[in-house]
């Protein structure tokens, strides 16, 4: 865990406080919270199904990146009093602002990886790195 006054914290809350793009990051960046934000945006899910829908995530880090999440008040975790217990997840008000960004997101990230796979192909080299052709891919 990062001490709050370190060098590395204080710059990066500089950061955040003076980009959007950053602070944006900063709340849905990570290896798992694309993935449980793409699954909720399409509705309410239950922790076990978030758990085996998402490949590879465990118990544990699903429990922290979800506390994260609501932390940032991106999603909420309701709680029914019922035997066995059930927790669902959704977007707040204010996640839900996220849906266009998000579905942008998964627009690029589909399209980069259809080009990379592209040019991988025609260059046979899977470690060359490509710059993108602006013109090709219609940006």
């Amino acid at each position: 865990m990062r001490k709050e006054t370190s060098t590395n914290a204080l710059n990066e809350k500089m950061m955040i406080d003076s980009c959007g793009m950053s602070s944006s990051l900063a709340v849905i960046g990570g290896r798992w919270k694309p993935a449980i934000l793409c699954r909720l945006s399409y509705g309410t899910m239950r922790y076990g199904e978030l758990k085996k829908d998402i490949i590879g995530i465990s118990e544990r880090m699903l429990v922290a990146q979800l506390r994260e999440l609501e932390k940032d008040q991106i999603i909420t975790r309701v709680v029914f009093p019922e035997v066995p217990p059930r927790v669902e997840y959704r977007l707040t008000e204010l996640g839900r602002t996220m849906k266009p960004m998000l579905d942008a997101m998964s627009n690029w990230g589909n399209m980069y990886r259809k080009h990379i796979n592209q040019t991988q192909d025609l260059s046979g080299d899977s470690a060359t790195l490509h710059v993108l052709d602006e013109t090709k891919i219609g940006i």
